[in-house]
């Protein structure tokens, strides 16, 4: 397990919200939990106001579970470019089911992916990508609840 750090936290953010400058998304959506610190920050440096959030559910603390849920979907029909969020892409079948079902609910908004970290032997890379994991990481947000 490695602990990744507010410091590392904040430059990585800054590195995809250059590479994000050229999609131009007018809108993030935030997969909680994971990906609501990393929408908060990224809106905040793309000046963006229209940050949403959504509810998955693929892991039990750090066992992954036999479905996903997905609940409390924001309304993105006047969103063009959509920006979805998480803090890692492990297996990505939670992107990848998120995506999915928001293309088919929004036909007409374009979507990327964006994460902190990325497994290479995920089922989908992110569009937008700062580090490969290699080990299971503790996030400085998730040391809040000790």
């Amino acid at each position: 397990m490695i602990f990744y750090g507010y410091d590392e936290f904040s430059k990585d953010v800054k590195i995809i919200a250059e590479k994000l400058k050229d999609y131009k998304c007018d809108s993030i959506v935030a997969i909680a939990r994971g990906g609501m610190t990393f929408g908060h920050f990224l809106a905040e440096h793309l000046n963006i106001r229209n940050l949403y959030s959504l509810n998955s559910i693929h892991y039990d603390d750090q066992n992954k579970l036999d479905y996903i849920k997905v609940y409390n979907i924001p309304n993105l029909s006047k969103a063009k470019k959509v920006v979805i969020v998480d803090d890692i892409i492990d297996s990505g079948e939670t992107m990848h089911e998120i995506t999915k079902l928001l293309k088919e609910k929004f036909p007409a908004v374009q979507f990327k992916s964006a994460a902190i970290f990325y497994k290479p032997n995920s089922i989908i890379k992110p569009d937008f990508a700062v580090k490969e994991a290699k080990d299971w990481i503790e996030f400085f947000w998730s040391k809040a609840k000790n």
